[in-house]
């Protein structure tokens, strides 16, 4: 079994067109873990989503009911006490709360941001790190 906390874009890639990253997400092997702000994301962005995914909004809809079953949503009070630290190792500050949650449960994050690895403190699985790990 593998944990690991993931990234919006990995979820934004799997919806925009059929690959491994969206059987990944449906991998039984593998247990995803998201902030609360990541369903949050996609409702945000859920029309530049369609247009750039060939997809039905009802696919859409579907596809994100799946995903609140796949994923365990963290609150954010919850990872608050890693957040100061993750606002100091994450690259990119929008990612702080991936570092902070990844913090919390000792688990990697999937994300194919390189800029990401450029830390040591948090492992970073892109999508074919996670394909050869399975």
């Amino acid at each position: 079994m593998i944990k690991l906390v993931i990234d919006a874009n990995i979820l934004f890639a799997a919806l925009i067109k059929n690959s491994k990253t969206a059987e990944l997400i449906l991998e039984k092997q593998v247990t995803l873990f998201a902030p609360e702000f990541l369903i949050e994301e996609f409702e945000k962005y859920r029309k530049i989503i369609l247009e750039k995914m060939h997809r039905t909004e009802d696919e859409f809809n579907r596809f994100l009911k799946i995903l609140r079953r796949r994923i365990r949503i963290i609150k954010k009070k919850e990872i608050e006490p890693f957040i100061k630290d993750a606002i100091q190792l994450s690259p990119d500050p929008k990612d702080s709360l991936y570092f902070a949650l990844a913090s919390k449960l000792n688990i990697p994050i999937w994300s194919n941001d390189k800029r990401l690895k450029n830390q040591n403190e948090v492992q970073i699985l892109n999508t074919n790190e996670l394909i050869r790990k399975l």
